[in-house]
């Protein structure tokens, strides 16, 4: 009885990863503008597939033995002390919290979200670039400081196509905070072209979208040759593979790595 129950269970969970599938080729047919994406993938998930965890395992013994906390990383770099922010923004964090627990579709967690604020107070932030929005909680941290100086978040992410969850990208983040944002719906390599025509000279970048090791490699580099000197830059889960390691030590660049929820962030002033 019991294997039964598991062989109808593994059959379910087969035929929703399928309809999963079909719903996102659909909704990727029905938006021509993401043809190019749609085209990136398909090479990613089969010609380019070894490559998304390439040097994982290097990536990961580096940054272990490199790793501070957030609180660590935070007094090193921007010479302040983190305990402020959660007593600071303690209602509009509930209230994001909240707004995450009633949202029907499942999405990324909340990721270090001192790090990024601090980053813009540090580097008196007018212009930042995200890249991955989900429910919005790292654009929560970012324009929680730019509401300070009336100063600007330009967001890329891909529609979920799959989910039927483009209505609740973002979720989190509050109305009265989103007067200073801008959210480019495409996939990275459409939307960041399109985000610096529009300005230029960032004053912090923050990586969190595409986990593959070309997707980041391209993007790092259109991201830190638009970071302003003195900006910071920021990428989530740099021990999915070694595109991280592999660009600061082509660059020159010494990092800091903050161990986040048993992940790894990476973090330098440029």
């Amino acid at each position: 009885m019991n294997e039964n129950l598991y062989f109808c269970s593994l059959k379910a969970d087969t035929v929703s990863e399928i309809t999963r599938v079909l719903k996102t080729f659909i909704g990727y047919l029905k938006r021509p503008d993401l043809y190019p994406e749609l085209g990136r993938k398909i090479l990613k998930n089969t010609i380019n597939r070894n490559n998304a965890f390439k040097g994982k395992e290097k990536t990961n013994s580096w940054a272990a033995s490199k790793a501070v906390s957030q609180e660590e990383a935070i007094h090193k770099l921007f010479e302040v002390n983190s305990e402020s922010f959660n007593h600071e923004f303690q209602d509009v964090l509930k209230q994001a919290g909240e707004k995450e627990k009633e949202c029907p579709i499942k999405m990324g967690g909340a990721g270090a979200l001192e790090l990024i604020y601090y980053a813009c107070e540090f580097s008196n932030a007018q212009h930042v670039v995200e890249t991955g929005v989900a429910y919005g909680w790292s654009s929560l941290a970012a324009l929680l400081s730019l509401r300070k100086r009336n100063g600007t978040l330009y967001s890329s992410d891909m529609p979920y196509l799959g989910q039927n969850g483009d209505q609740y990208v973002g979720y989190v983040v509050p109305e009265n905070l989103k007067a200073n944002w801008k959210l480019f719906r495409f996939a990275d390599k459409e939307s960041l072209p399109k985000i610096f025509a529009e300005t230029s000279g960032f004053d912090v970048v923050h990586y969190d979208s595409d986990k593959s090791y070309d997707g980041r490699i391209w993007a790092y580099q259109e991201l830190y040759r638009n970071l302003r000197k003195g900006g910071v830059f920021m990428s989530d889960d740099i021990g999915d593979n070694s595109a991280y390691q592999d660009f600061c030590e082509k660059n020159k660049i010494n990092t800091t790595v903050v161990e986040f929820e048993g992940k790894y962030v990476g973090v330098f002033i440029k």
